[in-house]
């Protein structure tokens, strides 16, 4: 099966380990990917909050691009793959509103013809996917297992989904409790550290806002996974990366506490245990370096 890619504005830049991490596993697994031409930003946050017929009108752009792209082919739906969870999440959406709301769907079909593109059908020509997904549902943990060459056997690591990625629009896991990346993480050989708050809220852009009501989500999901043994905390969007690593200090500060734990995305860990280098998955840009070695008893 073929995948587009959509990268998003994220991983051109504080989430370029994401992509790194991402294209090398796909090309370690031999899957055959293809970078979306000329993309545009989804419109998650900002447009989203401002007008949400133009963020809808942008994210039905990329669809759009992704049919033309992939042209006819067999009549199956256009595979396109978007890593950061607020596209992923916003693409849905915006699949939703056109397929249940027929404004939307007038307003974006007339931006599309004004740019020359065709806007009938994108709720059927093209599936969202999340790597996630597509590794543990398509690819397969089996095919996975088989690839690792690094075993990470006693590695307590802590699966953190975040609040988008799986609910309310995502169909391929339990909006609640999820397990995708806790599978995952067992076909690498270590152990997922189960817990309650692998859906809640990293505080997204209020550690940039209003700072202290965002650093106190974040604490609160480090602090936990630690006290639940956690060496290394998995995740999947690049802005819970950023939030969840780049604010340990302040948080620190802030709570006079002392935590502090490497974060890293699930496609960076199963690169390692690949035996893919540093620098193939990003490994050399974390603040935190991952720690590979499970801890002594």
């Amino acid at each position: 099966m073929k995948y587009l890619y959509f990268p998003g504005c994220s991983l051109k830049s504080t989430g370029k380990p994401y992509e790194e991490s991402i294209l090398s596993v796909f090309r370690a697994l031999d899957v055959d990917i293809e970078e979306l031409k000329d993309w545009n930003c989804c419109g998650a946050t900002a447009y989203m909050a401002v007008d949400e017929l133009k963020s809808f009108s942008l994210c039905a752009r990329n669809m759009a691009l992704a049919v033309k792209q992939h042209g006819e082919g067999n009549g199956e739906p256009v595979q396109l793959v978007a890593p950061c969870s607020a596209c992923y999440s916003l693409l849905l959406k915006s699949q939703h509103y056109m397929e249940e709301n027929p404004e939307v769907s007038r307003v974006v079909k007339t931006a599309l013809k004004e740019v020359g593109l065709e806007s009938e059908g994108l709720s059927q020509k093209v599936r969202i996917r999340h790597p996630l997904d597509v590794l543990a549902n398509d690819i397969g943990i089996e095919r996975i297992k088989d690839q690792v060459k690094k075993p990470l056997t006693g590695l307590k690591v802590v699966p953190y989904y975040g609040c988008l990625l799986v609910r309310p629009y995502a169909t391929f896991d339990d909006p609640y409790n999820p397990t995708s990346m806790d599978r995952l993480i067992r076909a690498l050989g270590a152990e997922p550290v189960d817990w309650a708050l692998k859906t809640r809220c990293c505080g997204g852009t209020l550690s940039g806002t209003i700072q202290g009501v965002g650093l106190r989500l974040s604490y609160l999901l480090l602090k936990e996974a630690s006290r639940k043994g956690g060496e290394l905390l998995l995740t999947a969007c690049p802005l819970c990366q950023f939030d969840l690593e780049c604010f340990q200090g302040g948080m620190n500060n802030r709570f006079q506490h002392n935590v502090q734990m490497p974060v890293a995305y699930f496609s960076q860990l199963i690169g390692k245990a690949f035996n893919l280098s540093d620098r193939e998955v990003g490994a050399q840009r974390l603040f935190i370096p991952m720690k590979l070695e499970a801890a002594a008893p």
